[in-house]
């Protein structure tokens, strides 16, 4: 339970807009330039609607826990007081508060929202059933979008460019291989699939490079597509290269077959070998 307490009955103060520091733990990162032009004139012709949020600090100056556009705007619209609301509250409580702000008023993405659970998290050693208590959430929901962030980061930003919903990127993380779940993604984006449709891809993707296990009679991943095979070789090379080991590779292509000739010094590699 979040313990605050507003100083002075919640009455508006004003403050500097110069002694207002930015929220460490803001989770939104994103500020579409357009919507501040729009909220700054907004401001500048009817005021500001709705007060900051602040916290003092020791220094006299004030931390921001609510508000960080109308702020924003309010700067470019040339305002040099803003009126806020004060609270008393900890570290962990004004992250929280900022946090729940942005979720609130639905303005996170939804990687701006995991990344900003998944901060909370770390940062005061919270479980995920107390993240869910705090936020008001699901212990699997918490779960869930933490779950995305297993995304790469490129992953995420094509994700986002695209302006793809999150269940699209649950789907993808059925996929464990990154090639085949970049060749996922890229049809979903190319070929503009809803989640239905993309989840029915996946699982035709996901079938076709997969087979049974005589042993276990379970159904296991294995890829298909060349291309990834082939990578996964350069990339071995790459790293005996890293390592000292002047590898040489020779890749031909036949028409019919691909050839891989690796060549690597002996002495090298005894060498390494006594070394190790």
């Amino acid at each position: 339970m979040l313990n605050i307490m507003p100083r002075g009955d919640n009455k508006i103060i004003l403050v500097s807009t110069i002694k207002i520091r930015p929220n460490k733990t803001q989770p939104r990162k994103i500020f579409e330039e357009s919507e501040l032009q729009a909220l700054s004139q907004s401001i500048a012709e009817n005021g500001i609607l709705q007060p900051l949020t602040v916290r003092k600090l020791k220094s006299g100056e004030y931390e921001l826990i609510a508000g960080e556009r109308r702020l924003r705007a309010s700067v470019m619209a040339g305002l040099t007081k803003v009126p806020c609301i004060e609270i008393r509250c900890s570290d962990k409580e004004s992250a929280v508060l900022a946090l729940l702000e942005n979720l609130q008023r639905c303005d996170l993405g939804l990687f701006e929202e995991a990344r900003g659970i998944n901060r909370l998290i770390r940062r005061y050693g919270l479980t995920q059933e107390q993240a869910a208590k705090k936020l008001g959430k699901k212990q699997s929901t918490i779960a869930n979008k933490l779950r995305l962030l297993k995304l790469s980061f490129e992953e995420q930003d094509w994700i986002v460019q695209a302006n793809l919903s999150e269940r699209h990127a649950r789907a993808l993380l059925k996929i464990d291989d990154s090639e085949l779940r970049k060749e996922a993604l890229s049809k979903m984006i190319s070929e503009k699939l809803n989640v239905s449709q993309s989840e029915e891809m996946i699982a035709h993707m996901l079938s076709q490079n997969s087979v049974v296990t005589k042993k276990t009679g379970k159904r296991m991943l294995v890829v298909k597509d060349i291309r990834i095979f082939i990578n996964t070789i350069s990339k071995a090379v790459d790293t005996m290269r890293l390592a000292g080991i002047d590898a040489i590779s020779k890749k031909e292509d036949s028409g019919d077959y691909i050839e891989y000739t690796i060549k690597i010094p002996k002495h090298q590699s005894s060498t390494n070998d006594k070394t190790a």
